[in-house]
C-alpha cells in the first residue's frame, strides 16, 4: 500500500510544479491579509509559498536577502514589509495583480 503524505506536503509539491498556481496562491494570501488582517494565516501562506519555491535558503540566494532576515520575516509577529515581498517576486520574475488595495502592485 502506498504511503500518503499530508495535505501541506502535497500542496507545496503542487505549487512547486506550477508557477502560475504559486503566484495565484501568493496573490490570494495577500488579498486575504489586506481584507482581514489575519497575520498568522498570512505568514502560514507565505511560508507555504516559500517552501514551494525551494525553501528559505534557495530564496535567500535568489533574492540577495540573507537567510536570517527571511526567517525573521516568516516568524515575526509584525507584518512583513511589502517591499520585501516585491524583492521575492522580482527574483521569481513575477508580479502580483493590482486588486485595488493600496500598495499592492
Amino acid at each position: 500500500m502506498r504511503e500518503m503524505g499530508n495535505w501541506n506536503e502535497y500542496f507545496i509539491g503542487y505549487l512547486a510544479t506550477d508557477q502560475e498556481a504559486a503566484i495565484d496562491y501568493l496573490q490570494l494570501t495577500l488579498e486575504e491579509y489586506l481584507a482581514d488582517g489575519d497575520l498568522p494565516f498570512f505568514l502560514k501562506g507565505i511560508r507555504t509559498f516559500v517552501e514551494s519555491q525551494g525553501g528559505v535558503s534557495e530564496l535567500s540566494e535568489r533574492t540577495g536577502i540573507d537567510t536570517e532576515t527571511l526567517l525573521n520575516m516568516l516568524s515575526n509577529k509584525d507584518a512583513p514589509r511589502l517591499d520585501t515581498f516585491q524583492t521575492l517576486l522580482n527574483a521569481l520574475k513575477r508580479r502580483l495583480k493590482n486588486t485595488g488595495y493600496p500598495n499592492c502592485t
